[in-house]
């Protein structure tokens, strides 16, 4: 038995299945939680609006004599704020941000002894993290941003 399809029963079939095809994509970004897209900030907007300020810290710390340096340790990450600071009066917070997970971002305290911050393995997943620095001294804020993989 031979099974013959007419040209324009042809080009339905084709249409359908596109159709379908592209429908699928449509219904796996939507629904299914593994394809969940989100924007960077909930408060995009606001935070656009202090933009400005957030350049004017950059800038003051990019004048100091020594820059916050991030290194891979064992225990975890090691942050060394510059020597120029008492690293009794440094305060403010350290934010981690997961590009590909907000769920797992999380924010710390800055409260120092020495000029050394060890933030522990535990906190951290292997991958690719935004870091933002914010700290204070002697009334002046600074900002440090970098992109590591840990």
């Amino acid at each position: 038995m031979k099974f013959k399809i007419s040209w324009p029963t042809g080009i339905i079939l084709s249409l359908l299945a596109f159709i379908i095809f592209i429908l699928s994509f449509v219904f796996k970004a939507t629904f299914i939680p593994e394809y969940d897209h989100h924007l960077v900030s909930d408060d995009y907007y606001k935070d656009e609006m202090n933009y400005q300020q957030e350049i004017d810290k950059l800038n003051k710390a990019a004048v100091l004599k020594e820059d916050i340096t991030i290194t891979k340790v064992a225990e975890g990450l090691l942050i060394k704020f510059p020597a120029e600071f008492d690293a009794e009066k440094i305060t403010g917070t350290i934010s981690f941000q997961r590009p590909s997970n907000d769920k797992i971002d999380f924010n710390l305290p800055i409260k120092l002894i020495t000029s050394d911050y060890l933030i522990s393995k535990e906190n951290l997943v292997e991958g690719r993290w935004n870091v933002k620095i914010e700290w204070t001294n002697k009334g002046t804020t600074y900002l440090f941003k970098e992109k590591l993989m840990y």
